[in-house]
């Protein structure tokens, strides 16, 4: 089964179902926090890590992986 929704429609359906499922399911809202907090701290290392030590040309050994020009 397929929804025929793309692109902005999509992400607001998405937004709709969590929104309504918050709502509905209060277990559920202690395991969203949960996850958020999870993934703005790992987005936040990340965001860092790459800040202070980017990828150098040099670093990279093989440029071209599928030998196009």
């Amino acid at each position: 089964m397929r929804i025929p929704i793309r692109g902005a429609m999509a992400l607001l359906a998405a937004a709709a179902i969590v929104g309504v499922t918050l709502l509905w399911l209060p277990a559920y809202r202690m395991f969203f926090v949960i996850s958020v907090g999870i993934g703005v701290v790992v987005a936040a290392i990340l965001y860092f890590w790459n800040k202070f030590h980017p990828v150098r040309e040099e670093d990279v050994e093989n440029k071209r992986p599928l030998g196009l020009s």
